[in-house]
């Protein structure tokens, strides 16, 4: 049996006039754990997140692939394991093969991708691929893995047995690309494929499922030559990560060691951020203009201010021009333009920067948590984690394949409903896309952030702790709610997981890099839109109507009409606080927060944490800017370095005990674990449903959960006398 050779196969001439390559769309197939989507960004230069569980793509994906002769459009279908599909996604995909899928025509050529160390598995879905008449071409990927594993495939001969090209590349280390793209170039020039294709299957009277089965064992053992104790170490690292109670603790292990690294290193970014928004709104209160000039030239310079922030705010979120988008923007900024300086100082400074940069801040710990989530997703680890939770999903009516939305929403709630669709019955993926926000979404860390860092500053190893907590009690009210409905409105028998567990592979830190990007891309589009929307509305909440001087206690009057007077330089800073308090009292805010106090006031909040949760409903992570503009208002951003979490920590109740006490945080924490925080969240809930009814449940359950958990913690914490 010959050497690895990598060098590729060409499929027997074809005399059909070339194809115009501009137009030409390629399919990108491939069994999941193949490298697909690292394929597809390494051919691409796209980004794509890679995931090494099943269902990882979704939807399908586009991107350019730069050929010799011209350009093709590669199409990167969802993983899937046979033609005859079982899921909502593997449907999509065999569908957009056969010409199918509606608008989708079939495409001119399949690149399907194998795996080069599981080579029989994969032989399956590439046969299917072939008698499918479309000008096909295999990848052998991951030939380094093979290479490294001292495995010897005959290129030549697995062609020959296919019928098609056969390229041996590397995704990772980017070998044998090019040949690829030599490949699939020659095969869109060929135009229509053969006729004289013979089937594997052909002749076969019996089970066509077992006929094909057995032609890719006879062809995997004529093409590979396989060491003996393949997959030995693999095998022998499982005997403890995949035990079910080795398992269960390696995955605590994890996750401690995980949060632990998220705030050791990001201790010293994050004071940089801070520090950062610290200095530009020193600047622009600095540089603000003079209240003196004329009203037509200040009109003119704040409108036109506003229209380019709007512009930039627009851009950032992908909002297009039209009327009604024009309209806003042209009726916000002539308001913005009639408002006196000081407002708008306050509006910038106060609104603006505080707002946003009170989320922005806890960037770097999102990002740090996404890298090293990417790495354990390539390094095959998720997969095993996914086996050894089944075990207890099992237990509370959850199905097997709820483990692969119940990843993504960690992420974000939106995509793991989305992916819910990889479950078949009807009943388990309702309760897994009812339960699903319950689960710990990266909207989330901004508030476990803020918690942690009030009760335990000066301790890494306590702050992952209270991030750990809060993720296993997300999970834990996941899979308490499921078991609820499944005993309930939703009765029925949970479909078991059937998972391919991969092979341990070294992270791509490529990858890594890339899903970070894409992470933070998202987060900050999201506070340079909906944060900072949210954070304008708050802000004018708080800030109007003003307080008339003859309404403030006399106390407060006094020394400030001993300001104007010239008696008096600069009140204390214990004076200025009052005073602020005063004006937010009598804000709508305050008047709103007050409203809700007698409801709140059991889980240790008072009127400014309410106006906080209140807003929260929109979007949860904004209750962070909500507090930055709630307790900061009206402070010289440029003189004051303090940080928030400083900021909040010296806020007293009228009987000067501390505001966020260590229950108080508790309670809260607790509060936005458990609650439904996310208006797009609940609209997607109704789309993939199909009834309000199912969004709204979700809301009012999860609400009373979060409510009644964190009344629990604070009256207990009240009761056993913890802070």
């Amino acid at each position: 049996m010959a050497g690895l050779d990598t060098s590729p196969t060409p499929a027997p001439s074809r005399s059909t006039p070339e194809a115009a390559l501009s137009t030409s769309r390629v399919a990108l197939v491939g069994n999941p754990n193949t490298g697909k989507t690292s394929l597809f960004n390494a051919l691409t230069g796209l980004r794509a997140k890679t995931a090494n569980f099943p269902g990882s793509t979704v939807d399908i994906r586009r991107g350019r692939l730069d050929l010799e002769s011209g350009s093709a459009e590669l199409i990167d279908l969802p993983g899937l394991y046979s033609l005859d599909a079982l899921s909502p996604e593997e449907a999509l995909a065999a569908s957009v093969l056969r010409g199918e899928a509606g608008t989708e025509p079939a495409p001119d050529a399949v690149l399907v991708v194998i795996d080069a160390t599981h080579i029989e598995r994969n032989l399956y879905l590439a046969s299917e691929v072939v008698d499918l008449q479309l000008q096909t071409i295999v990848a052998l990927n991951m030939i380094d893995s093979a290479s490294a594993a001292r495995i010897t495939i005959e290129v030549e001969r697995l062609a020959g047995h296919l019928g098609c090209p056969v390229v041996a590349v590397s995704s990772r280390t980017g070998s044998g690309l090019a040949d690829l793209r030599l490949a699939v170039d020659s095969q869109l020039a060929a135009g229509a494929p053969q006729q004289d294709h013979v089937s594997c299957t052909a002749g076969c009277t019996g089970c066509h499922f077992a006929a094909r089965y057995d032609w890719a064992e006879l062809v995997a053992t004529e093409c590979v030559e396989t060491p003996d104790g393949q997959g030995h170490r693999t095998a022998t690292i499982d005997r403890f990560l995949v035990n079910p109670f080795g398992g269960i603790i390696a995955f605590l292990a994890v996750m401690v060691g995980l949060f632990y690294l998220i705030f050791s290193l990001a201790d010293v970014p994050m004071t940089m951020v801070d520090e950062g928004f610290a200095v530009v709104a020193g600047a622009v209160d600095s540089a603000f203009p003079s209240a003196d000039m004329h009203p037509a030239a200040w009109f003119f310079g704040a409108a036109s201010f506003s229209l380019a922030v709007f512009w930039l705010a627009y851009r950032a979120a992908g909002i297009r021009w039209s009327a009604k988008s024009g309209a806003a923007a042209a009726v916000a900024s002539v308001v913005v333009g009639m408002m006196p300086a000081d407002d708008l100082n306050s509006l910038l400074v106060d609104g603006v920067i505080a707002g946003v940069g009170g989320v922005v801040i806890f960037l770097p710990q999102i990002c740090i948590l996404f890298f090293f989530i990417s790495l354990l997703e390539q390094s095959g680890y998720l997969a095993r984690g996914a086996f050894v939770m089944e075990r207890l999903m099992r237990l509370v009516g959850l199905p097997g394949k709820a483990f692969v939305p119940m990843i993504s929403a960690h992420a974000c709630a939106i995509p793991g409903i989305m992916a819910a669709r990889v479950i078949e019955d009807w009943r388990d993926r309702l309760v897994t896309i009812l339960v699903l926000p319950l689960l710990t979404c990266s909207a989330r860390l901004p508030v476990y952030s803020m918690v942690a860092a009030l009760l335990f500053s000066g301790s890494p190893l306590y702050a992952a702790l209270v991030f750990v907590g809060s993720y296993v009690l997300g999970i834990a009210a996941a899979l308490f709610s499921a078991f609820c409905l499944k005993m309930t409105i939703l009765k029925g028998e949970a479909v078991p997981l059937v998972i391919e567990l991969p092979p341990y592979r070294m992270p791509n830190f490529r990858n890594a890099l890339t899903t970070v990007i894409e992470r933070a891309g998202v987060f900050l589009r999201q506070a340079g839109s909906v944060i900072l929307l949210i954070s304008v509305i708050l802000w004018g909440l708080a800030t109007y109507p003003s307080l008339p001087e003859n309404e403030m206690p006399e106390e407060l009057a006094t020394q400030l009409e001993a300001v104007r007077d010239g008696q008096v330089v600069e009140l204390p800073g214990e004076v200025q606080q009052e005073i602020l308090q005063a004006k937010l009292a009598h804000s709508y805010a305050g008047r709103l927060g007050r409203l809700f106090e007698p409801v709140f006031e059991p889980l240790g909040f008072d009127w400014r944490i309410n106006v906080g949760v209140i807003s929260s409903f929109a979007a949860r992570e904004v209750v962070v800017s909500t507090l930055a503009i709630m307790y900061g208002i009206g402070e010289d951003g440029g003189e004051d370095e303090e940080t928030l979490v400083e900021t909040l920590r010296r806020q007293k109740r009228p009987d000067g005990t501390p505001t966020f006490s260590v229950k108080t945080g508790l309670s809260l924490l607790v509060f936005f674990v458990l609650a439904m925080q996310c208006l797009p969240t609940q609209a997607v809930t109704k789309r993939e449903t199909g009834s309000w009814k199912w969004a709204v449940l979700q809301l009012v359950y999860m609400t009373i959960l979060a409510y009644v958990g964190a009344l629990i913690v604070y009256q207990g914490c009240t009761a056993f006398g913890v802070g």
